[in-house]
This record gives structure tokens, sequence and C-alpha cells, in this order.
């Protein structure tokens, strides 16, 4: 049965990195793809590029994450643009209403997000996660009973694998996997296509903006939090090889 997938994440890139590959695979099969992204990225670095304004950076990310969502396959963007890196400052409740609306208007069967650690520890990210959640709850309340959302934190276990940095110790534990084996060309073209987050992608994923997509892992990984209206109940923590494959279906 085909269903429809909301992805919401925070910036331009976010849905590359954390979901590419499920994304494209989702597109592939036949299913509705939305994404929401809450900003724009006007303070993200600019690479390679040289822009008088934030604004001008903003509009570059902006087709950037266009270009991105045509390699990957989505049925359609929204951009909330609201000021990137402020997200943690904004009122949640303003944040929860606009997601809550964006759910209520495409009644998503499956909504997928950051973890509570933002993957990356980012505050954005972070705040995103608390809203996403929140709306959802909310949201739950308007679907019919028996037909309430299923609710996804997204996980990038091998995130920090080629850096030298370090991220947070992750706050949930991973319980499915999607395998993309046969869709990293799509996630890999998918991040080439932010040229100023250069200095990110070569990051996390050396190699790929020179069209090696060897880098990029057999699987993406997600935690199920949510379904049928009731909070899920942690899982025996099993090994990313041993995780059960997510029913896409």
């Amino acid at each position: 049965m085909k269903k429809r997938w909301l992805f919401v994440f925070a910036h331009p890139d976010d849905e590359s990195f954390a979901a590419g590959g499920t994304i494209a695979k989702l597109s592939s099969m036949g299913h509705e793809v939305f994404l929401a992204c809450a900003t724009s990225g006007c303070r993200g670095k600019s690479g390679e590029f040289q822009f008088a304004t934030r604004e001008e950076l903003a509009r570059f990310r902006e087709q950037e994450l266009r270009s991105a969502c045509s390699v990957l396959g989505f049925a359609d963007l929204i951009l909330y643009r609201y000021p990137d890196g402020e997200l943690k400052s904004l009122d949640l409740e303003t944040l929860v209403h606009q997601i809550q609306s964006t759910i209520m208007e495409l009644k998503p069967d499956v909504i997928l997000t950051f973890p509570p650690d933002g993957v990356t520890g980012h505050p954005d990210h972070i705040a995103i996660s608390a809203a996403v959640v929140k709306a959802v709850v909310l949201a739950e309340a308007q679907y019919p009973e028996g037909q309430q959302p299923s609710l996804y934190f997204t996980s990038i276990p091998h995130y920090y694998d080629h850096c030298k940095d370090s991220g947070p110790k992750h706050t949930c534990p991973i319980t499915v996997r999607v395998d993309i084996s046969n869709f990293r060309q799509h996630k890999g073209e998918a991040l080439q296509a932010y040229r100023s987050q250069i200095y990110s992608v070569n990051r996390a994923y050396p190699g790929v903006m020179d069209d090696d997509y060897t880098v990029i892992c057999d699987y993406e990984y997600y935690t199920l939090v949510r379904a049928n209206g009731q909070q899920m109940q942690e899982e025996t923590v099993l090994a990313l090889n041993e995780l059960p494959m997510l029913d896409l279906m």
C-alpha cells in the first residue's frame, strides 16, 4: 500500500545527510514524500561562494535544497523560513503550530525528524525534534481512530567516523534500518547539490563530492517513537547489523 511520508528538518541538507537514501527509495516505490524545512540556512558556511548578505545565501541554499529534492524525488517542499540558528529561541508553540498545520494539511501516514540529541547536538536540530513530537501528539487527535501516523527519529551512527569531532551520546536506541544499497548514488548526488556546504559534506562523507559514493553506508537508521497514538516502550538495544528492516509499505 502506498503511503504519504513527511520529513521535518531544520536546514537545507539535513534531509540528504539523515535520510537521502530512504527518501529516494520511498519515491521509487511510488510513495508520496514531503519535506518541511524550518530555515533557509542563511548562517551556514558558503564554501567556495561569496555572498553580500545572508538573504543572498538563503536564496542560494534554497536553490540547492530544491536541486537535492529533485534528485531524491520529493513530491513537494514546504519552507517555513524561520531564522537560521534561532529555532531554540523561537517560541516553541509557534513552531509546534506551524508543524501541526502541515501535518493536518498533508495527513501523512509516517513522520520523521531528528532525535532529541539532534544527531550532532545542533540547537536547531534539537528544537525541531521537540516541536515535531509535540505537534504529532496534538495532531493525532484529529486523525481517525486507529489511523494515527507513526513517528520515527532519524539516526546517523556513522556520522563521525571520518572526522576528528565526536557527537553527543545517543539518547534513544535505534530500532530499525533501511537498506539503501541501491540508492547510495541518489544520496551522494543529493549531497553534491550542496556546493556551499562542501566542508560539511567532505567532513562526513569524504569523496562524495568527487563522485566516490563508497563511503556512504548501505543502511540508514531510525527509531520508532509513536504508533497508533501511543508512545513506544524502549526496546532492547541491538547491534546495528541485527536490527530489523523498516517496513516501507
